[in-house]
């Protein structure tokens, strides 16, 4: 039984290096760090999101009431699971995990429709879901469909729940559908923990039809989202905020090509990776992990995400200087097998 609950966190142990977690590292930057911290001083009162909805409003382009903000971008899928009753469920793996931990955690039923290696592309799930669940760009695998694909999906009496919470680790954001108020049924899940460092902060948020945001709003508790993540969510909203985001965009892709660059021969890149983290075949990839770690490097097993195998690990991008010592690591490990 595939293990839904693991995730790179129980990988990234103290001292190691941690390649293991696809959340950019270091603190966030001190302009937000500062914000975070005059948050902290208004916390005896009870949060109030009006500022920050309206903030993730302008951003997108929406009225506030298809804002839904949520502690975390992993609240969305409980929300989900609590709030709609699918006759047919369907998530589309690879991907997170946690949307069908949720749905399978409140009962529900889940298809998995798998999508096909090497390149693990969308392909159509089946025609009578109403419930469909995918990432884009998709932890693990780091595909970036094609945004019409994704659109194509949406249709009156389905619900399409589409995690980007890696959208803004692709430059210009061309395949998000984020904007998109055009197409029935379609729920967005955004969150700030990948680009700004924020996984411990616990904040995200979700965009949709009226209708659809108000019945998950239902069912999540008062005062869901604390002040510092509210004030997060507001300031990374603001026009200087995305254009340094973009920055790091162009950043990462760089990156990437560095690691992509420096991977020892017998390492297989699966997919085209257009996100912070690719994903590695190669044979006796567990025992590979496991010496990883004792030369001081968390990288993520593979074998936990439905559609995967033990000979995949995923990696997360960092700069290059850590790449090249990581890849050097991993090649000694190769040349004595």
């Amino acid at each position: 039984m595939t293990d839904l609950r693991h995730h790179g966190d129980v990988e990234a142990t103290p001292g190691l290096v941690d390649l293991a977690v696809n959340v950019r590292s270091g603190s966030p930057p001190a302009w937000l760090r500062a914000v975070l911290h005059d948050a902290v001083d208004a916390c005896a009162a009870y949060p109030d999101p009006a500022r920050a909805r309206a903030a993730v409003a302008a951003a997108h382009g929406r009225p506030e009431d298809e804002v839904l903000l949520t502690a975390g971008a992993a609240e969305t899928f409980t929300l989900v699971a609590r709030a709609l009753a699918p006759r047919h469920a369907v998530v589309v793996h690879p991907s997170f995990t946690e949307p069908e931990a949720a749905l399978r955690a409140h009962g529900h039923a889940v298809h998995r429709h798998l999508l096909d290696a090497p390149s693990y592309l969308l392909t159509p799930p089946p025609e009578d879901a109403d419930l469909v669940v995918l990432g884009n760009p998709t932890n693990p695998t780091s595909v970036l469909h094609p945004g019409g694909d994704v659109a194509a999906l949406c249709r009156p009496g389905r619900t399409v729940v589409l995690d980007e919470a890696f959208a803004d680790t692709d430059p210009g954001e061309p395949q998000s559908l984020a904007a998109r108020r055009d197409l029935p049924g379609l729920l967005v899940v955004r969150s700030l923990t990948k680009t700004w460092g924020l996984a411990g902060l616990r904040v995200g948020y979700a965009l949709g039809p009226p209708d659809l945001v108000a019945a998950l709003a239902a069912v999540q508790p008062h005062w869901p989202v604390s002040t510092p993540a509210l004030a997060a969510l507001e300031a990374c909203s603001t026009p200087a905020a995305l254009a340094q985001a973009e920055t790091w965009a162009h950043e990462l892709a760089g990156h990437r090509r560095a690691l992509l660059d420096l991977l020892p021969a017998g390492v297989e890149v699966v997919g085209q990776p257009r996100s912070s983290f690719v994903l590695l075949r190669l044979p006796d990839a567990d025992r590979v992990r496991r010496e990883l770690r004792a030369a001081g490097f968390a990288v993520r097993r593979g074998d936990t995400f439905p559609g995967l195998a033990p000979d995949h690990l995923r990696v997360a991008v960092r700069d290059p200087t850590t790449s090249a010592a990581f890849t050097a690591a991993l090649a000694a490990i190769l040349e004595r097998s």
